[in-house]
């Protein structure tokens, strides 16, 4: 059993007793992040009680490393006093994050509440849709003015520096608060103190408030940005967005595709911390979806129960190519569903995409269908390898365009691609499949 066992177990001890001296002890031993990983898996009852023990330093900066979800409800149960004290003391887009969580009356009062500075930072982050990247976006910047020298830009930034999100990149705008440059902390620091900041600023990559917030996330992450400005539609800043919010906010999209393309919703909290219902919910309606979607396979056998009653050996066939099909459609899918998301293709791309995994589906069939030509030939006659090689070319082939097209349709839809791979494409895959065998069975067989 290592230190950390031990350690949970020791917390776990003293709180059973209550023996709370002891529990804020431990508490104390350790840093932010091993007390914030204690408390995901606590029970909420106990997670308060924790929470409660923390010195108020601590206690900040574990709450900013719980997920929104959890922070909601540890609000839940803490004292009136704590919640406004903590809800004052985050960051502006970490508390538009949270009053998305909360119930409307309980994050109208805790607005209210708030000092008229915080406030006036945080409401035009909440201004902007749930999924754009102005409602991740820290409104706690320093800007400077193209006519500041680097001596008075320091002097500036040490004046102003302390409230803000990050220093290490530095938009310049005009007057009017339009963006002109971004100068680097580096840069500021090192070069000689009565040169202009116009001088010394280059172009800066700046992002629309209203842009998708996972799209505007993967631009900051790919071009390796420490931060980048974000614009309203005047082209007035109105805010920064960091790296470290943009891989936040590209990990939370992971997960998402991950659960979706597993046919199920993510839980928006640490599995433990789940309650079972909770777990339920995330999966019962994609189930019951795909229960009512897999009726159409059963109709598509039903059609051709005549056809399997003659040749009773066509049934040994079907997981095989369904499964197959199935497979080569997800793996298309998750191939165009990770492209779009690193934003190599777009939907203008439907065609191309579409051409080449015709292309694709055609070699892996080829590859497939001579494959079962040869056992199935060898073991059950010539004619029926005919029939398992060439159902084997068209559903691969088919399977795969299929595959790829659906994340591009969703796309185009504005639906989540995640939502259309496997389960939609495998249940879409096994129909079909058994369709292209029996005809190609009836037609290569001579089945009436």
């Amino acid at each position: 059993m290592d230190q950390v066992d031990q350690w949970d177990i020791a917390v776990e001890t003293a709180l059973r007793e209550r023996d709370l001296p002891r529990v804020r002890a431990l508490l104390d031993e350790r840093d932010a992040a091993e007390v914030a990983s204690l408390l995901e898996r606590e029970d909420a009852a106990d997670r308060a009680v924790m929470y409660r023990l923390l010195d108020r330093d601590k206690a900040l900066e574990v709450f900013e490393l719980l997920d929104a979800g959890m922070r909601a409800e540890l609000f839940q149960g803490l004292r009136d006093e704590d919640v406004a004290q903590v809800f004052e003391e985050l960051d502006p887009d970490d508390r538009a994050q949270l009053v998305d969580e909360l119930p409307a009356g309980v994050a109208g009062k805790l607005m209210r509440g708030l000092s008229p500075h915080e406030r006036e930072l945080t409401a035009p982050i909440l201004g902007y849709p749930k999924n754009a990247i102005g409602r991740y976006m820290s409104t706690e910047f320093v800007r400077l003015l193209p006519h500041f020298t680097l001596g008075d830009a320091l002097t500036h930034v040490r004046h102003r520096g302390g409230d803000a999100e990050t220093v290490y990149m530095l938009p310049v705008t005009s007057e009017h608060r339009r963006v002109l440059g971004v100068v680097g902390l580096r840069e500021l620091i090192t070069g000689r103190s009565d040169q202009r900041v116009e001088d010394i600023m280059v172009d800066a990559r700046v992002v629309r408030a209203t842009d998708d917030a996972e799209a505007a996330a993967r631009q900051v992450v790919d071009a390796g940005l420490l931060a980048a400005p974000v614009t309203d539609s005047q082209d007035r800043i109105v805010g920064v967005v960091t790296v470290d919010d943009a891989a936040r906010i590209l990990e939370e999209a992971e997960d998402e595709d991950a659960a979706r393309q597993g046919a199920s919703e993510p839980l928006g909290r640490p599995y433990l911390a789940t309650p079972v219902f909770g777990i339920v919910k995330s999966r019962v309606v994609w189930l019951l979806v795909l229960a009512v979607s897999a009726l159409l396979t059963v109709q598509v056998l039903d059609v051709f129960e005549a056809t399997l009653d003659k040749v009773v050996t066509l049934a040994l066939f079907i997981p095989l190519l369904t499964g197959t099909a199935g497979n080569t459609g997800s793996q298309a899918a998750t191939t165009v569903t990770r492209a779009l998301a690193m934003g190599e293709v777009s939907k203008r791309d439907v065609l191309a995409v579409a051409w080449r995994e015709v292309r694709v589906g055609a070699i892996l069939g080829a590859l497939l269908g001579t494959l079962g030509f040869a056992l199935a030939g060898l073991v059950f006659g010539l004619p029926f390898g005919i029939v398992i090689g060439s159902t084997l070319l068209l559903i691969c082939t088919l399977a795969a365009t299929v595959g790829g097209c659906m994340p591009m349709l969703a796309r185009l839809v504005r639906a989540d691609p995640a939502v259309f791979s496997t389960p939609f494409i495998s249940t879409f895959c096994d129909a079909t499949s058994l369709i292209i065998y029996f005809v190609v069975a009836t037609w290569v067989l001579g089945i009436s």
